[in-house]
């Protein structure tokens, strides 16, 4: 597999951090985090984002994690996969989503988008060159090492040419508030509802309407996949997937509807469209890694399907090798078109 991925408009993602030539890292003191300076607003800065100062009001909320807890994805994983997402993403609701953007108070001032669990930035790869205008991401995740992969591969012009900075926040926000998101206009993720719970989503939700900016949401599971030729054992192995994906409270292919109806309930205007991948044989090293995932977690779930399940991933691999085998696995875009305030960029 290979250890690089190069961005639309940025940089080449490293296989290991280091110094990148394009970036410099301006720091002033803030409690020994680094933030821009004055002289430098639009430096990209690596790793965590500014500390509290005594007394200071938080406005992000972290989950309860070890400094030692794993990293959700492996990079290799999230650039293996970037190329179907960019692929999948639901275009439609690009149109609506420039139109809201373009009648946000204080638009001129440019766009600051916030990228929730960020990954290697691929969402920012992707959307920055789809609009118009200078913008600024915040990139929100908690594995430093996935942050300096979004900050030196991140894109650095939109669609008209205008510049593109970016910042990193280290944290996985599964909760926000609307402090945090006080100046966005728009917050953006990708494959990160369906690992979210309910209280979760309607927080997320809460946080968006209040603050009055938009919210853009990739690639949700959908519960449904489709492979051809079909097997007898597709649809078990779907069914243990999707139960795997619903425990601890997450709430998997569950997801998409109740974003849909927590963001309905804060008075957003919501639209969902369909975003499968459809792999073929020019993907079948996103699918055989896709597959060995997909039947894994079934099996974790039920142990009891195992030795069915082993053969089944044999088969499969087997013809993914041969360039026999296709697969549509099903996701959902959901854009919230929240009433803007006096609050949003």
């Amino acid at each position: 597999m290979r250890k690089t991925a190069t961005a639309q408009s940025g940089g080449p993602i490293p296989t290991q951090p280091g110094p990148h030539s394009e970036i410099v890292s301006a720091e002033v003191d803030m409690g020994g985090a680094s933030v821009p300076s004055a002289a430098d607003a639009d430096a990209v800065i690596l790793g965590a984002g500014p500390t509290l100062r005594p007394g200071e009001r938080a406005t992000v909320r972290l989950r309860d994690a070890g400094s030692d807890d794993p990293p959700r994805y492996a990079p290799e994983w999230l650039e293996l996969r970037e190329g179907a997402d960019a692929a999948a993403r639901a275009h439609d609701l690009l149109d609506p989503l420039r139109i809201r953007l373009a009648n946000l108070p204080g638009r001129a001032g440019g766009l600051v988008i916030h990228d929730v669990g960020c990954g290697t930035g691929s969402m920012g790869r992707w959307l920055a060159p789809h609009l118009d205008g200078p913008q600024h991401w915040v990139l929100h995740d908690r594995d430093p090492y996935l942050l300096h992969f979004a900050a030196v591969a991140s894109p650095r012009s939109s669609a008209d040419g205008s510049r593109v900075t970016v910042e990193t926040r280290r944290g996985d926000v599964g909760r926000l508030t609307p402090d945090a998101l006080l100046g966005a206009s728009l917050v953006t993720a990708s494959a990160l509802l369906d690992v979210l719970t309910r209280e979760e989503i309607d927080t997320l939700a809460a946080a968006c309407t209040g603050a009055g900016c938009p919210a853009l949401l990739t690639l949700s599971v959908a519960g449904r996949v489709e492979l051809t030729p079909s097997d007898p054992l597709d649809a078990e192995i779907a069914e243990a997937f999707n139960a795997h994906q619903r425990r601890s409270g997450l709430l998997g292919p569950d997801s998409i509807t109740a974003a849909a109806e927590a963001f309905s309930e804060h008075g957003a205007t919501v639209q969902v469209h369909p975003s499968p991948w459809r792999l073929g044989p020019g993907e079948s090293a996103l699918t055989a890694q896709w597959l060995r995932g997909w039947v894994g977690a079934a099996v974790e779930h039920r142990p009891e399907l195992r030795e069915r399940a082993d053969r089944y991933l044999v088969e499969r691999l087997a013809a993914c090798q041969a360039g026999e085998l296709r697969v549509v696995v099903h996701h959902s875009d959901l854009l919230a078109l929240s009433r803007p305030t006096g609050g949003a960029s």
